[in-house]
């Protein structure tokens, strides 16, 4: 049981502490981290609670009734309309420790889950059964069932199995009052009875809701447009879900209500057939309008899926990182459809495609491709689901924000109403990347309002009243899937008129009468303009080490990437975040922290005299900040996962400089900040050294150097290979007219692991090139940049292309990197460092793969016919790439498996300091660890980096992993 500390809220803290069994969270941190969600606003809540069962959620929400405080259920955290956040309120993260799918019933084609369930835990256990559950937004690997009810969610696959709505059975409710009910429908008029008969607050409430009903049948059926004509109509409450014709079907009519009438303890699913093979028809058309024309055409032939992206989307992507290879897949246009169908067989979905690209055809403008791989098809698929998060960045770099996110129009009406919205923004000088679900008239738009300028505010406000008054011209709704929430409930008056607003108010009233739950959130809502999260950024520019220079040297502009689309708390695959993968915990994933220093430098930015408005007023000293990054691993997995390439590696070491600024550092600050050094000295005699280091005196060092006790020191060589390199080039010099490669002997290599790169020069000499070595030592400075010792790492990158140029060798002589950390600090870092003195060695240093790949192509490599599995190293995943290796494997005939294990958990230093052996240790076991078990001891284990390495060295037992250098001059000895 955790124990709130000194705050606002602290007697409402200390009774929920004292009752509950999971956590109770009041400090600033989680304050700050909880106040965001994925929309433009920002509240900060008064507390969280993490509960661990529903008597924990039945407690607390008593307990905040008592003391007449708000509650809001959370589950991802994804919500664009800020329906997961409140001001003043208690949020209830349902996702932390209620998130189990309890029952799948394949007969009934049912499942029974928790409200914190994910959506693609859910798929994963319907999955044996060939069922699915139908509705599957973009953000499926996190994205909550009870977020997914609380805002009606859709996805690509509604046009053939629904929204949620159409896929809920029974809803399992906790009122504010405490009352608990299940509500299900279509109701049958004696059901309904039997309801109204009910004893005590439930019959109470079902009498209510048919009265209510029954009074207003006039203005629900006029008032409230046909789904079957705009079939992404999602704002408002769903009122016609009431109605008799509709069975009084209170499932649905709570399905899309924000979380503003009831809690939500468990919920009944419907689960569809999935089709177990699937085809993919895309249909390349001039622009976004033509392709939108096109839809009605082809819906009567029953794709499962019509997505719409234009050209922009991909300019976007391609801006922000590596093309994509799928891209090539795509047809001549500037607008794709993604039209996906489903058959029993692979030959029926082709033969289902076929009819649809021939349908395609049929406009002479457009083009079409057909993709049956199913790895093709995922490729692509993902370039579309990352969609919410590459629109954040506009191709010239400006940044985008949500407001007009998702609004819906009949379908056959789509063309013209993009084609408005396009003159729209126009008219006001703006920007934006439309995609969506055409098939169902639904636009995604992410636009860039000039929220940080004086008149910015005005801009937005006005843009989005006309964009509102547009959508309901066309017949249309303000929102098609993401709910209104305080980005657009104040606009409902310009889709409802007065009668159905105030039945809005009076529906919410009968299951909330004291407007506990989620306030503001749909109903009397806040101002679309009030509490923008950008306006308020600091006026105060801080001072930098580091120069930001995509984000115009500005760190505020930096974390402000983030919005929210929280693909860094999937928890299953992929790098990011290796730290939230293993503690679960929000602050200790890419969002939460990037919104700590968000509300960092929000309060340290204020200016003088006024005070700050945020949770974090102690700047650069925030031990908030401090202790979320204590476990950030600086593996760069977000650099290159997240969709808007938040760069957390480096935002951490920005505030270790800042934050340890002429101030006493942590010890492993300087015994693993200063290792280089202190091998530099171990060297001159190792035997020495590594005798100290096994001894009683070895506990004392490693206590002293703020070493965690369980781990075991490296063994120092009794040479080391710079030492080596010079015996062996006096005796064995380079063959005339060999072309020079300059091997960088990084700190791990030549004085931990010489085998590396003795390998290395063994295989490159038999290829014919000459290895040279710098004429000093050198360092890339990667333990003192990683600690935040940000001056030191410059010196010293500074002496070290002092010795590269003291080599005399050609200014385009590759470098071949053997450490992918220390590698991709010279490929990335380096040049942020120091500048444009950094960027020739960054431009040509390789990979020990990338340099076989590019300047020996056609050399003959020994055949190794042997299975190997990939421990990839996270700054090879998010800054150097892959392509090269698996094209070298494949040159040697290696069966290799790359691992989907993302960090190994060592990370450095990290692994080894005091305090991080459990999170890294856990990281490890997540995959790493339990796929060396169960691999075969004659398979070969690749990783390149010695982190990953040593990791699988001291918590593998029995294992022992090569570097590719090593396997390759392995077989060429095998060979000779």
């Amino acid at each position: 049981m955790s124990r709130p500390s000194a705050v606002p809220g602290a007697e409402l803290a200390r009774e929920l502490a004292a009752e509950l069994r999971g956590e109770v969270r009041f400090g600033a941190a989680e304050r700050t981290v909880y106040g965001y969600d994925a929309s433009n606003y920002r509240h900060l809540p008064l507390g969280v609670v993490k509960p661990a069962d529903l008597d924990d959620v039945r407690t607390a929400l008593a307990l905040c009734g008592r003391y007449g405080v708000p509650v809001v259920a959370r589950g991802a955290g994804t919500s664009i309309g800020g329906q997961a956040i409140g001001p003043g309120a208690v949020v209830l993260d349902f996702r932390r420790h209620l998130g189990a799918v309890l029952d799948v019933d394949p007969e009934a084609r049912t499942a029974r889950v928790e409200p914190g369930t994910v959506l693609d835990d859910l798929q994963r256990a319907a999955r044996p059964y060939g069922l699915r559950f139908g509705p599957d937004p973009s953000t499926h690997s996190r994205c909550t069932i009870g977020g997914m009810i609380g805002n009606d969610s859709c996805g690509s696959h509604s046009l053939a199995w629904g929204r949620t709505s159409d896929s809920v059975e029974r809803l399992e409710l906790l009122l504010a009052d405490g009352t608990e009910l299940t509500v299900g429908g279509p109701l049958t008029p004696a059901e309904r009875d039997a309801l109204r008969a009910l004893p005590g607050r439930v019959g109470q409430l079902h009498t209510q809701l048919q009265e209510f009903t029954d009074r207003n049948l006039a203005t629900i059926r006029r008032s409230m447009p046909s789904l079957a004509h705009l079939p992404r109509r999602g704002s408002g409450y769903p009122l016609d879900a009431l109605l008799p014709e509709h069975g009084h079907d209170l499932a649905r009519a709570l399905t899309g209500t924000e979380g503003t009438c009831a809690l939500l303890l468990g919920a009944t699913v419907r689960l569809v057939e999935d089709p177990p093979a699937r085809a993919l028809v895309v249909a390349g058309y001039p622009d976004e309008g033509a392709a939108a024309d096109a839809v009605p055409a082809l819906l009567p032939l029953g794709p499962l899926t019509a997505e719409g992206m234009a050209a922009d989307l991909i300019e976007a992507l391609l801006a922000a990182g590596p093309r994509p290879p799928a891209l090539d897949r795509l047809p001549a246009g500037a607008c794709w459809l993604f039209l996906e169908v489903g058959g029993a067989t692979r030959t029926e979905a082709y033969q289902a495609a076929r009819r649809l690209a021939d349908a395609v055809r049929r406009e002479p403008s457009a083009a079409v491709a057909l993709v049956t791989d199913p790895v093709e098809q995922r490729q692509l698929w993902a370039v579309r689901e990352a969609g919410a998060g590459t629109v954040t960045r506009l191709p010239g770099g400006g940044e985008a924000w949500p407001g007009w996110e998702d609004s819906a129009v009949p379908p056959e009406r789509l063309g013209d109403y993009l084609r408005g919205l396009r003159a729209l923004l126009r008219r006001h000088s703006l920007r934006g990347v439309p995609y969506g679900h055409f098939g169902e008239g639904c636009v995604h738009l992410r636009i860039d309002f000039p929220l940080g300028e004086p008149q910015g505010v005005l801009v937005f406000r006005e843009f989005l009243e006309q964009a509102a008054d547009l959508a309901v011209s066309y017949g249309g709704s303000l929102s098609g899937e993401h709910g209104d929430g305080q980005a657009r409930a104040e606009l409902l008056p310009r889709m409802y008129g007065p009668e159905v607003l105030a039945l809005f108010g009076e529906f919410k009233h009968i299951w909330d009468p004291d407007n506990l739950l989620n306030p503001g959130a749909l109903v009397d809502p806040r101002p679309l303009d009030a509490d923008l999260r950008f306006v308020t950024a600091p006026r105060r520019a801080l001072p930098l080490a580091l120069p930001y220079e995509q984000d115009g040297g500005s760190l505020t502009r930096a974390v402000h990437r983030c919005v929210g689309v929280a693909k860094c708390v999937d928890p299953n695959t992929g790098v990011m975040c290796p730290s939230y993968m293993a503690t679960s915990e929000e602050r200790h994933s890419t969002r939460g922290r990037a919104r700590l220093l968000a509300e960092m430098l929000r309060g340290a930015g204020a200016p003088p005299g006024h005070r700050a408005d945020a949770a974090i007023t102690d700047g650069w000293r925030s031990e908030e900040v401090r202790e979320a990054l204590d476990l950030c691993l600086g593996c760069k997995g977000c650099a290159s996962d997240c969709p808007v390439h938040v760069d957390m590696a480096t935002y951490r070491t920005e505030f270790l400089h800042q934050h340890y600024r002429h101030r006493l550092r942590p010890r492993s600050h300087y015994s693993m900040g200063w290792l280089p050094l202190w091998l530099r000295a171990a060297a001159l005699a190792p035997g020495a050294a590594n005798t100290l280091a096994r001894s009683p005196a070895g506990a004392l060092l490693k206590r002293l150097g703020g070493i965690d006790r369980r781990r075991v020191l490296p063994v120092l060589p009794p040479e080391t290979f710079t030492r080596w390199y010079r015996r062996h080039r006096a005796t064995n010099p380079a063959p005339a007219g060999a072309p020079p490669v300059l091997l960088w002997p990084d700190t791990f290599s030549d004085r931990l692991q010489p085998s590396v790169p003795r390998a290395a020069v063994e295989v490159l000499e038999h290829l014919g090139f000459d290895v040279r070595l710098p004429a000093g030592p050198v360092c890339c400075g990667l333990t003192w940049y990683s600690t935040g010792q940000i001056g030191t790492a410059r010196r010293v990158l500074r002496r070290s292309l002092q010795a590269l140029d003291a080599a005399g060798l050609p200014a385009d002589t590759p470098v071949v990197g053997l450490d992918p950390s220390c590698t991709a600090l010279l490929r990335e870092d380096l040049p942020r460092l120091l500048g444009p003195d950094g960027r020739p060695l960054s431009q040509r240093t390789r990979t020990f793969a990338e340099f076989l790949d590019e300047h020996a192509p056609d050399a003959p490599l020994p055949r190794i016919h042997r299975d190997a599995v990939t421990q990839t190293h996270c700054h090879q995943h998010a800054v150097l790439g892959t392509t090269a290796d698996r094209r070298v494997e494949a040159r040697l005939g290696l069966h290799n498996r790359v691992l989907d294990s993302g960090c190994c958990g060592l990370a450095g230093n990290f692994g080894f300091e005091q305090g991080h052996f459990e999170v890294s240790e856990a990281i490890a076991e997540r995959v790493l660890l339990p796929e060396l078990r169960t691999t075969a001891p004659d398979t070969v284990v690749l990783a390149d980096g010695f982190s990953c390495r040593t990791q699988i060295t001291q918590l593998a037992e029995g294992r022992r992993a090569l570097h590719l250098a090593e396997l390759i001059a392995e077989g060429l000895r095998n060979e000779g």
